[in-house]
């Protein structure tokens, strides 16, 4: 009969605590971070010069249509042969920036693509300057239809730092790995990451749903 002992992987709680906070770490960094690359992103998509709109297209396109393990890897064991190493912390928030922002870019730009020509006419006859319109009339409502989009992205970025792991970064899932590999409690250890994964995933969601009223896009 299979004996289960949680005890054994709960009394590692500084390790999962740990765990909790270089993963809720990574996250807000590459969220502020990654949804302003977004912003950008969008906005060059649809007014910027055509050079720059085909370097940011390039740049959506590659990073939507590759595997973010493989990206992580570029980031951690390429950039050093160009001269450029990086930390595993480092690595790891440069790589969810950069796939946040790619995909946060068509979010966002499928919001600014859907503003009335007309509500964009009135504030120019306002006489407010392209960026006054973009940053106050454009960019405010179109944020609050895409949200709830923007939020799953940035709940599937934290899951996704599962990975950064594997590059010696120590959040949840290395603490999980390393866990295990101590107590010889796989199941118990992932199990109660899952859990907490879980509990993550909740948290952000509502705490994001909470604050984008308040804080980015107003009420």
């Amino acid at each position: 009969m299979i004996a289960f002992d949680f005890s054994v992987v709960l009394a590692e709680w500084p390790l999962l605590a740990k765990g909790v906070a270089v993963t809720l770490g990574l996250t807000a960094v590459a969220a502020t971070v990654g949804v302003a690359i977004g912003v950008a992103c969008a906005w060059t998509r649809l007014h910027g010069a055509a050079w720059l709109k085909a370097i940011v297209s390039g740049y959506v396109e590659l990073i939507r249509n590759t595997p973010f393990i493989v990206q992580l890897f570029f980031v951690f064991f390429g950039l050093p042969q160009l001269g450029i190493k990086l930390s595993p912390e480092t690595a790891s928030v440069l790589a969810m920036v950069i796939n946040l922002g790619a995909y946060a870019a068509e979010i966002v730009r499928a919001g600014i693509a859907t503003t009335p020509r007309g509500q964009v006419e009135a504030a120019q006859s306002l006489a407010l300057s392209e960026l006054q319109v973009f940053t106050r009339v454009v960019l405010p409502p179109s944020l609050k239809r895409v949200w709830p989009a923007l939020t799953s992205q940035i709940i599937i970025v934290m899951l996704g730092s599962a990975v950064c792991g594997q590059i010696s970064t120590p959040d949840l899932s290395y603490a999980a790995n390393l866990i295990q590999s101590r107590t010889f409690r796989a199941f118990e250890s992932f199990i109660i990451v899952t859990a907490v994964y879980l509990a993550l995933s909740v948290a952000l969601r509502h705490l994001l749903h909470w604050a984008g009223p308040r804080f980015i896009f107003g009420r």
